[in-house]
This record gives C-alpha cells, sequence and structure tokens, in this order.
C-alpha cells in the first residue's frame, strides 16, 4: 500500500498547490475590482478629455500596502498616459477593446521588473459617444507576494497535518492488516509444521469464520488426496500380489528345468516358461494400459472428433488372426457413422481389451460380434459372443480390478474389464456388461454383451433427446 500511495502524494501536493493560488487570489482579486470602480466614479470629461479628480488622503489610502506595492495609472484609447505611474505595464493594444468590456472590471497577469503582477483594468467609455469607441482605460496593479503569502500558509496548514496523518496511517494499516492475517497465518503455520504423509483434515475448532470455506475447501482436497492415495496403494499392492504368481511360477519351472535331463521333458518345462513369459507380459501391458487410463498425460489430452464405426472396424480387423487361430467367426456389423468426441489412443486399447476378452471365453467354432449403432444422442458400441455368459449378480464386479468369475478356467488378469471401465469415465460414457438374452442369442448357446454408451458429438448447442429405445437396451 505504500507505493502508491508515496506515487499519489506528489500529486496531492500539486493540486493543493494549485487550488490554493486559486483561494488566495480571489479576495485580493475582489479588492482590485473595487479599487478600479472607486476610481472610475472619480473620473469626468470636460471638452471630451478625461480628468481624474483624486484628493490626495485618497491616493494614499489607495497605494497603502505594507507588502506589495500598487500601482495605478489612466490611459486615453490611444494609449496616452492621462494621469498615474507610467511605469505599470500597459496592455499590448489599449484601443483594441473589445464592446462587451466597457463597464466591466477585467483581471490580467503581468511582469514589471521581473517580478509579477496582478492588474485589474476597467474601460471607461466617453458619455456621448454613438459607437462607444473613445474612452480611457483605468488599471490598478499590485505585486503578489500577499496572495503567495496566504497560498503559502494555505499549502502548509493542509500538507503540514500529512506528514503526521500519511506515516500514521501506514501504520495503523500495518497493524489492522497484520491483526487481521494472523488467523490465516497460524492457519499457515499449521499446515506446514504438518508431516509431509499427513493428509487427515484440519480441524475447524480455531479457524475464524472467514475462513472456514477456505478450510472447508482444502479438507475436501484432502480427502481426494488420500482416496487417490490409498487406490494407489491399493493398486500396488494388488499388482504386487498378482505379479508375486507368474514370477514364482517361472521361478519354479526354472528349477525344474535346471534338473531335467530328458530334453523332451526339457523343452516342455521350457514352453511352460515361455507361457509363463507371456502371461507375465500381458499383465504387465495391462498394468501399464490400466495406469495410462486414470493418470497419464494421455487421458488429459483434449478430445477430437472422430467416427467410432471406423475407429472399430480398423480395430477389428487386427483380431482376424487370432480369431482364426481359435476357429472363432469373429464378425463386424456397419452402421453408418458414429461420431463422438474422443481421444483414438485410449479408444484402441479399450476395444482391445473388449475384443481381447470376448476372444478368450469364447469357445472354439463360437462367434464374436462388434457393432457399433447411432441413437439419437448417444453412439453405442457393443461387443457380443457366445461363451458361457455371466450372471446378473457378477456384471456388477466384473469392472472391479483384478476380479475373475468363479467358476472358470481361462487364463486372464482381471484387469480388461477394470480399464475398460476407466477410458470410459474418460469419454464420460457408461459401461455395461449382461448376458444375451434368448432374442440377441437366436437359439445359438447364451453369451454376454458388453455395452459402451458414448455421447454424441454435437457441433451445436441443441435440446437433449430422451434415448431412444430399440433392441440395443
Amino acid at each position: 500500500m505504500l507505493a502508491p500511495l508515496l506515487f499519489v502524494w506528489p500529486i496531492s501536493i500539486a493540486l493543493t498547490h494549485y487550488f490554493a493560488n486559486n483561494v488566495a487570489s480571489y479576495p485580493y482579486d475582489q479588492a482590485l475590482r473595487e479599487q478600479v470602480a472607486a476610481l472610475s466614479r472619480q473620473v469626468s470629461f470636460v471638452d471630451g478629455r478625461a480628468r481624474l479628480a483624486l484628493p490626495g488622503l485618497a491616493e494614499v489610502f489607495l497605494r497603502a500596502d505594507e507588502i506589495d506595492t500598487v500601482y495605478f495609472h489612466l490611459l486615453d484609447d490611444e494609449g496616452r498616459l492621462l494621469a498615474g505611474d507610467p511605469e505599470l505595464p500597459a496592455p499590448a493594444n489599449p484601443g483594441g477593446l473589445a464592446r462587451s468590456e466597457f463597464g466591466e472590471a477585467q483581471l490580467r497577469d503581468d511582469e514589471y521588473r521581473g517580478q509579477p503582477m496582478r492588474i485589474a483594468y476597467l474601460y471607461l467609455p466617453q458619455p456621448g459617444d454613438p459607437g462607444e469607441r473613445r474612452g480611457v482605460l483605468i488599471e490598478v496593479g499590485e505585486t503578489t507576494e500577499k496572495r503567495a503569502q496566504l497560498a503559502n500558509k494555505i499549502i502548509a496548514s493542509v500538507i503540514v497535518p500529512q506528514f503526521v496523518i500519511i506515516p500514521l496511517a501506514v501504520v495503523l494499516v500495518w497493524f489492522g492488516l497484520s491483526q487481521g492475517l494472523r488467523p490465516l497465518t497460524r492457519l499457515r503455520d499449521r499446515i506446514e509444521a504438518r508431516r509431509e504423509a499427513d493428509l487427515s483434515p484440519i480441524s475447524l475448532g480455531r479457524v475464524p469464520e472467514e475462513l472456514r470455506p477456505l478450510t472447508e475447501a482444502f479438507n475436501s482436497i484432502l480427502a481426494r488426496m488420500q482416496q487417490n492415495v490409498s487406490a494407489q496403494r491399493r493398486f500396488i499392492a494388488d499388482a504386487a500380489h498378482q505379479m508375486r504368481t507368474p514370477l514364482t511360477g517361472l521361478k519354479t519351472q526354472a528349477q525344474l528345468a535346471m534338473r531335467e535331463t530328458d530334453p523332451d521333458e526339457l523343452r516342455h518345462a521350457l514352453r511352460q516358461i515361455l507361457m509363463g513369459a507371456d502371461r507375465a507380459s500381458h499383465l504387465v501391458d495391462q498394468l501399464l494400459a490400466l495406469a495410462r487410463a486414470e493418470t497419464s498425460d494421455q487421458a488429459q489430452q483434449a478430445l477430437v472428433t472422430l467416427d467410432l464405426d471406423h475407429l472399430l472396424r480398423e480395430v477389428v480387423e487386427t483380431w482376424v488372426i487370432r480369431a482364426l487361430d481359435k476357429n472363432i467367426d469373429l464378425g463386424y456389423e456397419r452402421a453408418g457413422k458414429g461420431l463422438i468426441d474422443g481421444n483414438a489412443f485410449l479408444l484402441r486399447e479399450m476395444i482391445n481389451n473388449l475384443l481381447d476378452n470376448a476372444l478368450r471365453y469364447t469357445p472354439v467354432g463360437g462367434c464374436v460380434t462388434a457393432r457399433v449403432a447411432a441413437l439419437g444422442d448417444f453412439v453405442v458400441l457393443e461387443i457380443e459372443d457366445s461363451g458361457p455368459g455371466i450372471s446378473e449378480d457378477e456384471s456388477l464386479k466384473v469392472f472391479d480390478r483384478f476380479y475373475r468369475g468363479e467358476g472358470t478356467d481361462v487364463e486372464g488378469s482381471g484387469l480388461g474389464l477394470a480399464i475398460v471401465r476407466e477410458i470410459a469415465e474418460v469419454h464420460k460414457a457408461a459401461a455395461s456388461l449382461r448376458p444375451r438374452t434368448r432374442s440377441d442369442a437366436d437359439g445359438e448357446a447364451a453369451g454376454c454383451v458388453a455395452r459402451i454408451v458414448f455421447p454424441a458429438h454435437r457441433p451445436l448447442r441443441k435440446p437433449v433427446q430422451e434415448p431412444v429405445q430399440t433392441g440395443f437396451a
């Protein structure tokens, strides 16, 4: 606050000086006008010539000033001196007066012998002059010393108290701010004194009322951080547990291989090691994919408009070879464009996990169908398989991390659908897995339908419509 105050203070002094000079000049200007008017009443015209009848006592009274020097004179319309002091400066053009100035006292500033002067003048027209072109100029001037003294007194009376008031105000403001900010300082000290790992909420007992909303917002952030840290700890613990199993299997197979002398048994052990390495590699890939879906820069990138149907077709083509290896009929149903706002990298990861999950659980000779449908304000992605199916209770749990369905012998990490849910949340979509109905199965074996409902891309704002009810529901 001190910097703007130091900037404004000189401006305040300049304005005070300006107004003080105006106030100090006003009474003295009025006195000069009255003196000019008094002299004008002593002027008479005889035979067309002006005469000043000024008694000696009156002239002494006119010049009576203890501080300034007072001058006066009378000039005709040609600038010739008729009476008074010749040293008083005359106007540059005494004959060029305006008619409106006749009979009215005017003021001007001038200079005599290096001293500033204030002069009051009056044009007095000659009686009987029809054009009012002839007359006399009456001037009374004085030096400006007493005006300057009065202005300085006014300035001093205003400025001098400021040298006391402004520093006092600065001290009071500093004291008031320090007292007012003391609760905030105490709160800052309490936060700085906390241990790095302490994410417990701040007690609101001694928090002032004005800081309570800020503290509550900070506690809300701490609660979310606590949840994130807890989730990360659980994730790390679960990941470590899941990684321990394939690594233990690899170690066991390697120990057995070291003891084998039979080439056939040794090759079998090496195949088991290779399969275990593949499972571990798949688990690591899914853990990394889940981490990217949750916290990576990819998830933070701005979503762009893309055709989900075109993207689905590209991904399905990459899984054809694996489907042929298992003798599974992998189908793709084209349904026109499905424009959404999405991240192509994450969406590919999501579709890959859905197809991987479907192909894993579909037996030899089964079928998997991928489709996209535009339904009003929504775009629906479905992956349908003819696997063993799923119960209604399990359909609510399969999106949890590391959850594996009971009674299944299919290898997996339990992370595929968890990745799907995380990516769906990034796109503000809803993910679900349900058993196929009889109409879906169309007489075939039971299976599952994985369904992701995306908000459709909207180039312009329009009223929200109710979702269209179709056979996809």
